[in-house]
């Protein structure tokens, strides 16, 4: 009897541990890297956008609220003109984030749902994508390309999908 009773409890343990395991990799990956214009690899808005682009200058963006967290911005340039501005912040929790993203939507109304892109998206009046996965927020914006076009909006959205991945 007791064999048997080890053999049950091995199993059970067998069960659980790549659940804990893939749990623990899970929760290490959902946190952003110190640097988030790393999220966004000057050679990924090459491949995305069709053209060469410089490596990101970065600052820091500012609190868009008093006692919220300052961000940062990632402004990649074309060699041949036009570029991406790409800002993020990280906030203390996704709730924290999802209440600050819906509070900053209303200044961008009307928003435009962008469905099946991270937790939350959508497009602002001009051409803004502003994106919420977990607890960070981002927004992307592409300047001097040209008319935004389906195909524009496509790209932005691809941009976004692979920014969210990482989180």
């Amino acid at each position: 009897m007791h064999h048997i009773g080890c053999q049950k409890n091995r199993w059970s343990v067998a069960a659980i541990l790549p659940a804990v395991i893939w749990g623990v990799q899970f929760a290490s990956a959902a946190e952003p890297p110190a640097d988030l214009c790393s999220l966004l690899p000057a050679s990924q808005v090459t491949r995305t956008l069709g053209k060469a682009f410089d490596s990101p200058q970065k600052s820091v963006a500012p609190r868009p609220f008093r006692d919220t967290a300052e961000g940062t911005d990632c402004r990649y340039q074309a060699r041949s003109g036009g570029g991406v501005w790409f800002r993020a912040y990280v906030d203390p929790s996704p709730s924290a984030s999802a209440a600050l993203f819906d509070r900053l939507a209303a200044f961008y109304s009307p928003p435009t749902p962008v469905s099946g892109l991270a937790d939350q998206a959508y497009f602002d009046k001009n051409h803004g994508l502003h994106v919420r996965k977990g607890k960070v927020r981002y927004f992307l914006q592409l300047s001097g390309m040209g008319p935004f076009t389906p195909e524009r909006q496509k790209q932005l959205e691809d941009l976004a999908s692979g920014i969210a991945a990482q989180l």
